[in-house]
C-alpha cells in the first residue's frame, strides 16, 4: 500500500511539473483544412462592343469554378492553394474574325459561329502565410500564373501585418509583380494576306497598320492599409494602392474607325481604320475606407467608399453598402448596393471621333463616363457544429448570391455565384 502511494504522488509530482514547465502550447492558427467550392455565372448584353470600333453586340457569358484549399502545415503556419478555371462565350470576342462563321450575311450585332467567340482562362495562386507566436505579426508570399489563348501571366508578392494596442489596431503592407505577355490577335482585315472580294467602298482598302514590337506588359503594386476598431459597435480603416503599369497595355483586337478616313465594309460589317493605340505607362492611385457599424445582434451595416485616380484622365468614385440581417443561428440575409461614376480617359473617343492624326485613341466604353448601378441580394447558411457530411467534408457554410448591374451607356449583367466551405475532417 505504502508503494501505491509512494507511486501515486510520484506521478502526480511529474504531471504538476510538466504543467508548470510546458510552455510549447499554441493555439493553431487554423484549427484544421477547409475548402471552399465556388461557382459563379455571368451573362451581359450591350451595343457599344470595342471589338466593333464602339457600336455592336456586347453579348457574353461566362462560368467560373474555383477550389480554394487551406491547410494548416503546423501551429504558426497555413498554405492557401485557389485554383480556378473559367469559360467564356462572347458574341463581341467573335467578331474578332466575322467571316469564319455560317453566317450569310456579316454584322457587328450578330455573333460569328467560328471558334473565336469562346476561351477558357486557368489560374493557379499558391500562398504561404506565417503567424508569430504572439499572433500579433502575420507574412505570406504568394505566386500566380494564367493562361489563355491570347495571354499568359504570371505573378508573385508579399505581405506583412502588425497589429497592436490589443489588437485594436492594425497596419498592413503589401506588394505584387504580375510579368505579362499578349499573343497579339489582330482584326481579320488587317492580317496579312487579307482579301474578300465582297469588300465595298470609295477606292482600296489599305488601312495604315503595323503590328506592335512589344507584347509584354507589366504591372506593379504597393498597398498600404490601417485598421482600427473605434469603439465596441464601430470598425474603420483605411487604405491606399499605388499601380504603376508598363508595355503593351492596347488591346490588339479593338478596332478603331477614323473620322477623315473612307469606310469599307463587307456586307454590314465595317473594317477596321486601326486597332487601339493607347500609351505604354500608366499610374493609378486608389484611395479609399471602409466603416463598419454593429447596429444590434440582428443587423450590420457595412459601408466602403473608394476614390480613383490614373494620369489617363479617369477620375472615378465607388460607393457601396451591405447590410447583413441574422434570421437566426444558421441563415443570414445580404442586401447590397453599389454606386459607380467616372469621367472619360484623354483617349476615348466614340465611332468614328478620332482622326488618324491622333497619337492615342480607343472606342472602349470601359474608358468613357458612365455611371454604374449594381443592386444585389445574398443568403448565407452557416452549420456551427459541422453536422453535416458530404462524404468525409463536414459542411460549414452555403454561400448563395444575386446581383443585377446596370450601366448608363446600356450595358446590364446579372451575375450568380455559389460558395460552399468545407471543414476536412
Amino acid at each position: 500500500m505504502k508503494k501505491i502511494v509512494e507511486i501515486l504522488i510520484l506521478f502526480s509530482a511529474i504531471g504538476i511539473f510538466a504543467q508548470q514547465n510546458d510552455t510549447s502550447y499554441k493555439k493553431r492558427v487554423l484549427e484544421t483544412g477547409e475548402l471552399d467550392v465556388l461557382f459563379s455565372y455571368y451573362n451581359q448584353d450591350g451595343q457599344n462592343a470595342a471589338v466593333t470600333g464602339g457600336e455592336g453586340t456586347e453579348e457574353l457569358t461566362d462560368a467560373t469554378s474555383t477550389l480554394v484549399l487551406r491547410m494548416p502545415l503546423n501551429e504558426d503556419d497555413v498554405l492557401t492553394v485557389d485554383v480556378g478555371i473559367s469559360a467564356y462565350t462572347s458574341a463581341s470576342s467573335s467578331n474578332v474574325n466575322p467571316l469564319d462563321g455560317t453566317n450569310p450575311n456579316v454584322t457587328p450585332f450578330d455573333a460569328s459561329s467560328g471558334e473565336s467567340r469562346k476561351d477558357v482562362l486557368a489560374y493557379f495562386n499558391p500562398t504561404y502565410q506565417h503567424s508569430s507566436d504572439d499572433r500579433n505579426s502575420i507574412w505570406s508570399a504568394n505566386a500566380y500564373v494564367s493562361n489563355e489563348y491570347d495571354y499568359f501571366s504570371i505573378g508573385f508578392g508579399g505581405s506583412y501585418a502588425k497589429l497592436f494596442n490589443e489588437r485594436n489596431t492594425e497596419i498592413s503592407i503589401s506588394g505584387r509583380v504580375f510579368l505579362d505577355n499578349w499573343n497579339s490577335q489582330y482584326p481579320i482585315e488587317l492580317r496579312q494576306g487579307f482579301f474578300d472580294d465582297r469588300v465595298t467602298g470609295v477606292g482600296a482598302y489599305a488601312p495604315n497598320f503595323s503590328e506592335f514590337t512589344n507584347e509584354k506588359r507589366n504591372t506593379y503594386s504597393v498597398s498600404f492599409s490601417f485598421s482600427q476598431i473605434l469603439t465596441k459597435k464601430l470598425q474603420g480603416s483605411l487604405f491606399i494602392d499605388l499601380v504603376s503599369q508598363q508595355g503593351l497595355l492596347s488591346t490588339p483586337f479593338q478596332r478603331v474607325y477614323f473620322g477623315d478616313i473612307n469606310d469599307f465594309f463587307i456586307d454590314d460589317f465595317q473594317l477596321a481604320d486601326d486597332i487601339e493605340r493607347l500609351p505604354e505607362s500608366r499610374f493609378k492611385i486608389p484611395v479609399g475606407g471602409r466603416l463598419n457599424y454593429y447596429l444590434n445582434d440582428a443587423v450590420v451595416l457595412r459601408s466602403y467608399y473608394r476614390f480613383y485616380y490614373d494620369d489617363w484622365g479617369i477620375i472615378a468614385h465607388t460607393a457601396n453598402i451591405e447590410a447583413p440581417i441574422k434570421l437566426n443561428d444558421k441563415f443570414t440575409l445580404y442586401p447590397s448596393y453599389r454606386y459607380y461614376t467616372q469621367s472619360a480617359a484623354d483617349y476615348f473617343y466614340a465611332k468614328e471621333d478620332a482622326l488618324s492624326t491622333f497619337d492615342f485613341y480607343t472606342a472602349d466604353y470601359d474608358l468613357s463616363e458612365y455611371q454604374a448601378n449594381q443592386f444585389g441580394f445574398g443568403l448565407q447558411y452557416k452549420d456551427i457544429f459541422n453536422s453535416a457530411k458530404f462524404f468525409f467534408f463536414g459542411l460549414k457554410t452555403i454561400d448563395l448570391r444575386f446581383s443585377y448591374y446596370d450601366r448608363s451607356d446600356g450595358l446590364n449583367a446579372s451575375i450568380f455565384t455559389l460558395g460552399t466551405t468545407f471543414i476536412l475532417d
